[in-house]
């Protein structure tokens, strides 16, 4: 690569860092994977029996993920940064590559690495081994994107469970690191746990012991469960390694979602199925966007604290 184009890359990248650090407004997860997609698509209107396999059904995600994209409403204005699952960012909208389209509206590019989840073990369930990971970090980095996303999950409130899914993700957010990527860490405490808030503690205390561990020079996004208690996470929003806060929806319905972000000090949203709510395939396109640009407002606005 030459000097020309080593400095185009750096400069786009800390025009990046600055939007996502000091930006007003929220990110979009639009990284349904596997086993996600069919309820997405039936949310939208697209019921199971309009696809045949993966690869049919697969392309109707992309259809709706381009929709919303290519929306008016859905611009750098108010949406931070957007999380693809990994086709969609080797996909394009209108010939140009997902992630080049979404930074030429000002939306800093994010992509889901993690391949699952494991079985259930000590109220968590660890991410599954990333076999491919490596190559897939490096053609984000190709591709532009800023930065990562990875999920595991916690149900019960165990010490060690909690901090054995912490400590996994903190292990490969190094990695992510050293690959000029900014890792979004998501050990996402289920809203029907028995144990929610107590675990929810847990959870705090293993992140502050993994972000007081961290490098000088590095820094992580954490995405977290709208907490019970809405002070929970106060303190680890001026920790040095730690460079947003954002809320993941966790199967709220949008307006709770929002009720709840509003209360949250310093959380911002990153919402998937709450941000879709009451899109439907058969909307014209002036529908659907007044539809979107509802939902945009409302999780912008609960975001931002209006």
């Amino acid at each position: 690569m030459k000097n020309n184009q080593i400095n185009d890359v750096t400069n786009m990248r800390e025009e990046m860092r600055e939007r996502i650090i000091g930006g007003a407004g929220f990110f979009a997860a639009l990284d349904q994977s596997g086993g996600s997609t069919p309820k997405a698509l039936a949310q939208y209107g697209i019921a199971a029996d309009a696809f045949a396999n993966e690869t049919q059904m697969f392309a109707l995600m992309h259809e709706m993920r381009v929709r919303i994209m290519t929306a008016p409403s859905f611009t750098g204005e108010r949406v931070l940064g957007a999380i693809l699952f990994e086709r969609t960012m080797h996909g394009a909208v209108d010939g140009v590559p997902v992630p080049s389209f979404l930074w030429g509206r000002g939306v800093v590019p994010f992509l889901k690495v993690d391949e699952g989840l494991q079985p259930e073990k000590d109220g968590v369930s660890l991410m599954k081994e990333m076999s491919g990971l490596g190559p897939r970090l490096a053609a984000a980095s190709r591709l532009g994107v800023f930065g990562t996303k990875m999920r595991s999950t916690i149900r019960q409130a165990s010490r060690n469970g909690i901090a054995a899914a912490v400590d996994q993700q903190f292990e490969i957010a190094a990695r992510i690191a050293r690959h000029g990527l900014m890792p979004i860490v998501e050990p996402e405490v289920l809203i029907d746990s028995p144990d929610k808030q107590a675990a929810e503690t847990m959870l705090r205390a293993e992140l502050r012991r993994r972000l007081d561990d961290l490098p000088e020079d590095e820094q992580v996004i954490l995405k977290l469960t709208l907490p019970s208690d809405p002070d929970l996470y106060v303190e680890l929003l001026e920790h040095r390694g730690v460079a947003r806060l954002l809320a993941l929806s966790g199967g709220y319905s949008r307006d709770e979602a929002c009720r709840r972000l509003a209360a949250t000090p310093g959380m911002i949203a990153s919402f998937s199925r709450a941000l879709t709510e009451g899109l439907k395939v058969t909307m014209s396109d002036p529908e659907f966007d007044a539809a979107l640009e509802r939902s945009i407002a409302a999780i912008h606005k609960a975001s931002v604290k209006m």
